[in-house]
């Protein structure tokens, strides 16, 4: 069976006028229109064999077809029915790939929820929940992401935001009154009212980000995002705090600690780290504010988009096959309970 490689040397050999009408033809919405959206997914879980995505076995037969012809599939394993798109973001959608497609190119260029909605020919509500679920989607991968070489670390913090209609919620209770006029925080400094997001980056063009607690790091938070996801051969830089010397000399890393206000030490500085910090301030204005609760989905979406160095045709084939074949699923209900405040253990 020929695979990827095989097609690549194929095209390798077309000529640039070849190459860009081949190009043109996979972009266009015929192209796309051609595959629903379960014959994609199916094209992207089964690549190397069926797999029940309840339980991971493979043994996995047909089983029949449902009123509207979707082809039905047993685990042999579990015993449990499914169908391509089981757990999965594109479970029940009655969209076809070409809508789901053009709302990635939306994300792509960072249009609003409502521009969105009226590009993609779908209800400003619905744009809101698509967004979260390619993001939750885009959280598996993010888990898996490890730095290595040279790593520059430091935190970022962001006022609490409470943002959105909590007038029908059964659950939530504002615990403050509104900041309707005036700052956002009424308390300079590090305070309650800020969450605390470490970031890490290398000069490979992958980072990692979340929410820890509020006010000041610690080794303990260091650890819940950092254990098993920075290799012990790799040197940390970061300024001048006592958490990270305990969090490296637990995990066998080599540190290099800047004074404040010093730029570099020999070829390690903390400029990347700056940027990226400057960058995720930018991203986040464009949204005129976003919630807490959902704020660990954006730093995500931040990392793929402005910091990684793919090219931007390798970021949207990783938003369209790997977010929309991964094993997830994300209910409107499951987004409205989140926690609100959404820290560490």
């Amino acid at each position: 069976m020929p695979t990827i490689k095989d097609a690549l040397d194929i095209i390798g050999k077309l000529t640039v006028a070849e190459q860009e009408s081949l190009k043109t033809m996979l972009l266009s919405p015929a192209f796309v229109k051609s595959l629903n959206i379960e014959d994609f997914v199916a094209k992207e879980r089964f690549a190397n064999g069926r797999v029940c995505p309840l339980c991971g076995c493979i043994h996995v037969v047909r089983n029949g077809h449902r009123k509207d012809g979707t082809q039905r599939y047993v685990c042999k394993d579990c015993g449990k029915s499914f169908v391509i798109a089981t757990n999965s973001i594109v479970s029940g959608t009655r969209k076809d790939l070409s809508v789901w497609e053009q709302y990635i190119d939306c994300m792509m260029n960072g249009l609003s929820i409502r521009k969105t909605a009226v590009a993609c020919g779908i209800h400003r509500n619905t744009a809101f929940l698509w967004r979260h679920k390619i993001l939750d989607a885009l959280q598996n991968m993010a888990y898996d992401v490890t730095l290595d070489g040279i790593i520059e670390a430091d935190e970022t913090f962001f006022a609490i935001s409470y943002k959105g209609n909590h007038s029908k919620s059964k659950t939530f209770a504002m615990p403050r009154k509104a900041h309707k006029r005036g700052h956002s925080t009424h308390i300079r400094g590090l305070s309650q009212e800020k969450v605390c997001v470490p970031c890490a980056v290398n000069r490979n063009g992958l980072s990692i980000s979340k929410i820890t607690n509020t006010g000041r790091v610690s080794t303990r938070d260091l650890h819940h995002i950092y254990d098993g996801r920075i290799k012990t051969n790799s040197t940390l830089v970061t300024d001048k705090m006592n958490s990270y010397v305990r969090f490296t000399n637990a995990n066998g890393i080599d540190l290099v600690q800047l004074k404040t206000g010093k730029a570099k030490k020999g070829i390690y500085n903390i400029q990347h780290i700056n940027s990226y910090h400057s960058q995720l301030k930018r991203f986040m204005r464009g949204f005129n504010g976003v919630s807490t609760k959902y704020l660990n989905n954006y730093l995500v979406w931040n990392n793929l988009v402005n910091y990684a160095k793919e090219s931007d045709m390798e970021k949207r084939n990783i938003f369209l096959t790997f977010v929309l074949a991964t094993l997830k699923t994300a209910k409107c209900r499951d987004l409205s309970n989140r926690p609100a405040v959404p820290l560490v253990a």
